[in-house]
């Protein structure tokens, strides 16, 4: 009998290891968006510019995007305890290395280290749960671990928010220092240790091009806005480098006897239809998070602590749907569920299409918990659906690129949300600014008033501005909105898992 099925007997010892999993669940989640309400404080803080702020945020995400594959590797190597008990470490300290940061070098570095140590958390503690549960309990073991992997992300921006305006931004990292030694200390004392059979070689080649194309890949999203994209030699570089080493992967992944993502994943049309679609999750879910703090804090005027209460109606509605989805699954058919889901988000998404400067709290509450409901919806089916056809093996291995995946989506949403922001209000300024002219009916009843003087002018021109601003966000959650509804399709062609009775007869002849 292995360590799996020994701990599927103990039901104490499943509970003590669902909560120390789903403690490095929560600590890693959270960082990848608890940071968003502090960065402009942040900002004023090392004296970074606006684009280089972002990094804080990217570079933990391409970080832990560049490591996530590596989880499978290291857990038949070095055991999935061991794996787990650095990754929480380093993961701890590194959170630690980054409240005290000085400049912005600094805090991108940590902030780097957060995200190396973290890649392997995610989809570890999802494979964990997999095997800790027998099949039947999957969904619900799936439906406690994406709570812990979603409500952190939105949770985030509210605990930011009070962190910041009560105490100091640097506690939005120091709040994972007592996180971390308690699953540290869970890990350790009841996770047992499980190493591969087979001892499968290493693929340099396959990681390292792997590595390279998501990195360069990030690099070009990045920089592009600032270096006017592909009218830069350094824009054409990155996106060369990106489509050779892709292509180098790929005949990798043909030719070689044990290439770096086993190959009978990539055959598995459902988990990779599941992949796909999380990709197109992972835009949708960290692009919102991204970008609705800064709105509210720029443009709305609220204040941090009061961004991040405005932001706690997401996290209760993602905590409802969680919840139901847990009772849901088994009785109802999975893929409804993840319609639902995407409706959901969609009517969301089509509510933040019709914010304004002058609209007061409501709507952004109301489509928040819309949106933390459809999120809760999507997250836990998808991840069922997902592994219902991948052999137990294959789980470490399948969860890091499922993770990869979702992260690069969002790392990618982030980035060119932000660049069609930034270009958008430069588009939508000269046409507001066009309006200005002497035969426009209100130019010429304000005239008097407002272009008397140069404070005047200066004052229409930052309306204008916060205008546009307005404008711009619209704009990017209409195109979340179109990819919302496009990625419907793609649930059509998932397939559901098996019946506990199939699923009994399965394991049965196995």
């Amino acid at each position: 009998m292995t360590n799996a099925a020994a701990n599927k007997g103990d039901g104490a010892n499943v509970a003590a290891i669902t909560i120390s999993v789903m403690l490095a669940t929560v600590m890693n989640s959270l960082d990848t968006t608890i940071a968003n309400v502090a960065l402009p404080h942040i900002q004023g803080s090392v004296s970074a510019s606006a684009d280089q702020i972002t990094w804080v945020l990217t570079s933990y995400i391409v970080a832990a995007t560049i490591m996530t594959p590596l989880t499978g590797f290291l857990s038949d190597r070095l055991g999935r305890k061991t794996v787990f008990l650095v990754s929480i470490a380093g993961f701890t300290v590194a959170s630690m290395l980054c409240g005290i940061a000085g400049n912005l070098v600094e805090i991108v570095l940590f902030r780097l280290l957060q995200g190396l140590f973290g890649a392997a958390l995610i989809p570890l503690s999802q494979a964990v749960l997999l095997d800790i549960n027998p099949p039947e309990k999957h969904g619900q073991a799936m439906a406690v671990w994406g709570a812990g992997a979603v409500l952190g992300p939105i949770l985030g921006p509210a605990l930011g928010g009070w962190l910041t305006d009560n105490l100091d931004w640097r506690w939005v990292f120091f709040i994972n220092l007592p996180i971390g030694i308690l699953a540290f200390s869970g890990v350790f004392l009841f996770l047992s240790e499980k190493k591969s059979a087979e001892k499968r070689p290493f693929d340099a080649i396959g990681f390292a091009t792997l590595a390279l194309a998501i990195g360069a890949f990030q690099m070009m999203l990045d920089r592009g806005p600032g270096q006017d994209w592909f009218g830069s030699a350094e824009i054409w570089t990155y996106l060369v480098v990106a489509v050779i080493a892709v292509w180098m992967f790929a005949v990798q992944m043909a030719t070689a006897p044990k290439p770096f993502v086993a190959r009978a994943l990539l055959a598995d049309a459902n988990f990779i239809t599941c992949c796909v679609f999380g990709f197109f999750i992972g835009i949708l879910l960290y692009s919102t998070l991204a970008l609705l703090p800064p709105m509210m804090q720029t443009l709305l005027g609220y204040p941090v602590a009061f961004t991040g209460l405005v932001s706690m109606p997401r996290g209760i509605g993602s905590f409802i749907a969680m919840f139901a989805v847990g009772q849901l699954i088994g009785r109802v058919n999975i893929k409804v569920i993840l319609m639902v889901g995407l409706s959901i988000s969609a009517i969301s998404l089509w509510q933040m299409t019709h914010f304004s400067l002058g609209m007061d709290t409501h709507l952004i509450i109301v489509s928040g918990f819309l949106s933390g409901v459809g999120t809760g919806l999507i997250f836990v089916p998808l991840s069922t659906i997902a592994f219902a056809t991948v052999r137990p093996e294959h789980r470490a291995e399948g969860a890091g690129l499922f993770t990869l995946i979702r992260n690069i989506g969002s790392a990618a949403g982030i980035s060119i949300m932000q660049a069609r922001f930034v270009s958008g209000i430069e588009v939508h300024h000269s046409t507001l600014v066009e309006h200005a002219r002497p035969d426009n009916p209100l130019y010429q009843a304000y005239a008097p008033l407002v272009f008397h003087t140069q404070s005047a002018i200066a004052g229409l021109n930052g309306m204008i501005t916060r205008q546009a601003a307005m404008l711009s966000y619209i704009d990017d959650f209409r195109l979340m909105l179109g990819i919302t509804i496009l990625c419907a399709p793609l649930i059509l062609l998932m397939r559901s898992p098996k019946t506990r009775t199939e699923t009994d007869h399965h394991v049965a002849v196995d």
